[in-house]
C-alpha cells in the first residue's frame, strides 16, 4: 500500500493562491438607529470575553436585548456566559449541514441565558485556512439567516485585535460597526495591540469611513497608570477600569458571572454598561512607536536603546574574508 502525500510545492502555492484572492463581498445594509453595533478589539488574553460576558449579562439585566457574538477563532467568547460549554459554531455547523443537505436554523447556532442571546463564528480547522477568511464566510451566513432584520438594542463582536487586516478588521473597513471599544492593560503589548487598532480607524477615516473609537477597557487595572496616559495621549476615554483582584480570578477562571447586581461588582458592570452606550465614536490620534515606548520608563520597555547598524564582515561571520574593490585607481602622472 502506497500512502498519499500531498506535493509540498503544489500546498504552498495552493496557499499562496488563497491568500491573494480578493476578499469576498459582504453586503452591508445601514443599520437601524435602535441597534448599536459595537467592535471590540483587544490583544488576545487580555480579557475580551470576560468583559463582554459581563458586560453582555448586566446590559440584559438592564432591560436591554444584547446579541454577543464572538468572531475570535478560538471561538472561547460564549463559555463564560454558557457556564464553559463550547458553542457549536456557525462555520463547523454550516459544514456539517451542508453535507447532510439541510439548511442551518437559528436553534443550532444561537443560544441565550439570562436575557443574552450568543453565537460563534468560529473558524476553519488548524492549516485549512484563513481565521480572517472564516471570519468573512461567517459573516455572510449570518445575512443568511436575517442579521439586519434581528431585533436587538446592541450586537456586540469580539474580535482579535493582535492583527487588523482581512476579515479582523471588518467592522471598520465595512462600516460595519458604529463604533470600536478597546481592551487592554497597563503593560506593552496590549497597549501596542490597542494603538494598532487605532491606526486602523484612523487609515479608514481617511479613506471616508465613519467608525470610531468609543473608549478604553482597562482590564487587570494594577494601578501603575500606563493604560490611563495611554487613552490620554490617543485622546479616547476610559470607560472602566476592572482592578486586578483575585476574586474576579477566580470567578472567571470558575465560568461565574460577576457583571450582575446580584453580586458585588454589579456598580462597577452597571456603569461600564451605561457608559457603552453613551459614549461617542471618537477619531484617535495614535502613537508612533516611540511615543508608546514614551509611557513606560526605559528600565521596563529598553527605549533609550540606541540602534547599532550591522555590517557585511558581521553577516559573513567565519565566511568573512577581504574583497576585491571596483573602484578604478588611477596613477599619479
Amino acid at each position: 500500500m502506497t500512502l498519499d502525500v500531498p506535493n509540498i510545492k503544489d500546498m504552498d502555492q495552493r496557499l499562496r493562491d488563497e491568500a491573494n484572492e480578493p476578499l469576498d463581498e459582504i453586503p452591508v445594509t445601514e443599520p437601524t438607529k435602535k441597534t448599536q453595533i459595537i467592535a471590540i478589539y483587544g490583544k488576545g488574553g487580555i480579557g475580551k470575553s470576560f468583559t463582554l460576558a459581563n458586560l453582555s449579562n448586566m446590559m440584559a439585566e438592564q432591560g436591554k436585548r444584547v446579541l454577543l457574538i464572538g468572531c475570535d477563532p478560538k471561538s472561547d467568547t460564549t463559555s463564560l456566559l454558557f457556564g464553559g460549554k463550547a458553542c457549536p459554531t456557525i462555520i463547523e455547523t454550516s459544514t456539517k449541514k451542508k453535507l447532510a443537505g439541510e439548511e442551518v436554523q437559528i436553534g443550532d447556532v444561537c443560544f441565550k441565558r439570562n436575557g443574552v442571546f450568543a453565537m460563534e463564528l468560529g473558524g476553519p480547522e488548524v492549516g485549512r485556512g484563513c481565521g480572517g477568511r472564516g471570519i468573512i464566510h461567517g459573516f455572510e451566513l449570518l445575512e443568511k439567516l436575517g442579521f439586519h432584520d434581528w431585533d436587538f438594542d446592541y450586537v456586540l463582536l469580539d474580535f482579535l485585535g493582535d492583527v487588523v487586516c482581512g476579515g479582523f478588521g471588518l467592522p471598520i473597513a465595512r462600516d460595519m460597526a458604529q463604533k470600536v471599544i478597546l481592551v487592554g492593560s497597563n503593560d506593552l503589548q496590549s497597549l501596542y495591540v490597542a494603538n494598532n487598532v487605532c491606526s486602523a480607524v484612523e487609515y479608514f477615516r481617511k479613506l471616508g469611513g465613519n467608525v470610531g473609537v468609543a473608549g478604553l477597557v482597562i482590564n487587570k487595572d494594577d494601578g501603575t497608570g500606563e493604560a490611563q496616559a495611554f487613552a490620554k495621549a490617543v485622546n479616547i476615554p476610559v470607560l472602566a477600569a476592572i482592578p486586578q483582584d483575585e476574586e474576579l480570578r477566580r470567578k472567571s477562571a470558575n465560568y461565574q458571572i460577576v457583571g450582575t447586581n446580584a453580586g458585588p461588582w454589579g456598580a462597577l458592570f452597571g456603569a461600564l454598561a451605561e457608559a457603552v452606550a453613551e459614549a461617542p465614536p471618537i477619531r484617535p490620534a495614535p502613537l508612533d512607536q516611540d511615543g508608546l515606548l514614551g509611557l513606560f520608563s526605559p528600565e521596563e520597555t529598553g527605549a533609550g536603546f540606541e540602534l547599532m547598524p550591522a555590517t557585511d564582515a558581521d553577516m559573513r561571520g567565519k565566511f568573512a574574508k577581504p574583497r576585491k574593490s571596483l573602484e578604478v585607481v588611477y596613477d599619479n602622472v
